[in-house]
């Protein structure tokens, strides 16, 4: 790959550029989220196109609280012990949907690794209030493996969901130092077993770049993806959150996060995502569209 090698204190290439937050709907849903206890990745995760997203009215909401129970060395979502679920989160959320009448709604969580179903049927609830206030919304999950338990995935895909993505977020040979709280065999699992239960389901998953992974293997994590039934793929620069996570070790170029995508669309993939600041929720609503 002919990315951009890094010295120890690395500038954001131009390429990168982030739109500064604010506007009248960004306020707005700052707001509302404010006013109901609500989290949002966007914020917890330092999000690169907050500014963009909440302009346009779109959040990605995290359920069951803003600590997770696995360590990533890449996310700077708080790590630790949870408090109690909020029973009420279900219906606060599909409150909030219902009256910003959105079309599409893009949900997350975090890691519940402390409660016997690791939040499924929190997750489940929460999407079928939504469906209940306002039907017509198409909604997007964001799920993590679960540890692979057949029941908690059954819960979430056996709901009125389009969309069931899951992150591998780097190449095998990276996970151990990236993604040390999960496997990247049973996250490819939790891909097949989803379509498995559903057919008719609609499958997601992403990769961060910029760790030190090689092109080829990222065309291997491609095909293993394909081959467990992803429908969707999403490809994005991976930028340090804070110096407490892994450096960036190389900034992708444009022309390579194209490069990718044509790859990846040859495989057989219905839509694929690539770009410097793309994340999994980034334009989701038009994933789905083709």
């Amino acid at each position: 790959m002919e990315s951009v090698l890094l010295t120890p204190r690395p500038r954001i290439p131009a390429w990168i550029r982030m739109r500064p937050a604010g506007g009248e709907r960004f306020t707005y849903l700052k707001n509302v989220m404010r006013e109901y206890n609500l989290h949002s990745v966007c914020e917890e995760a330092k999000c690169p196109n907050m500014g963009e997203c909440w302009s346009h009215g779109t959040a990605t909401f995290m359920l069951m609280g803003d600590v997770c129970t696995r360590r990533c060395n890449f996310c700077s979502v708080e790590k630790g012990r949870p408090g109690a679920l909020d029973a009420s989160e279900p219906e606060h959320i599909a409150e909030v949907v219902a009256a910003m009448k959105l079309d599409y709604c893009v949900l997350t969580s975090v890691n519940r690794d402390d409660l016997l179903d690791q939040g499924a049927n929190h997750i489940a609830t929460t999407i079928e209030a939504i469906h209940r206030r306002l039907p017509t919304c198409k909604q997007e999950m964001l799920i993590p493996d679960f540890r692979g338990e057949v029941a908690c995935v059954r819960r979430v895909v056996e709901t009125p969901l389009l969309v069931l993505a899951h992150n591998i977020e780097t190449v095998p040979r990276l996970h151990k130092e990236v993604r040390n709280g999960a496997q990247y065999d049973r996250s490819l699992s939790v891909l097949a077993l989803a379509k498995e239960i559903r057919p008719d389901i609609i499958t997601k998953s992403g990769l961060m770049l910029g760790f030190g992974e090689t092109r080829e293997e990222l065309l291997a994590v491609f095909a293993d993806l394909r081959r467990h039934g992803c429908d969707i793929l999403t490809l994005g620069q991976y930028l340090q959150p804070s110096p407490e996570q892994l450096p960036v070790r190389a900034f992708i170029t444009p022309k390579e996060f194209a490069d990718l995508r044509e790859d990846a669309l040859k495989l057989g993939f219905r839509h694929v995502e690539s770009g410097p600041l793309v994340r999994s929720s980034y334009h989701a609503w038009e994933h789905v569209q083709e």
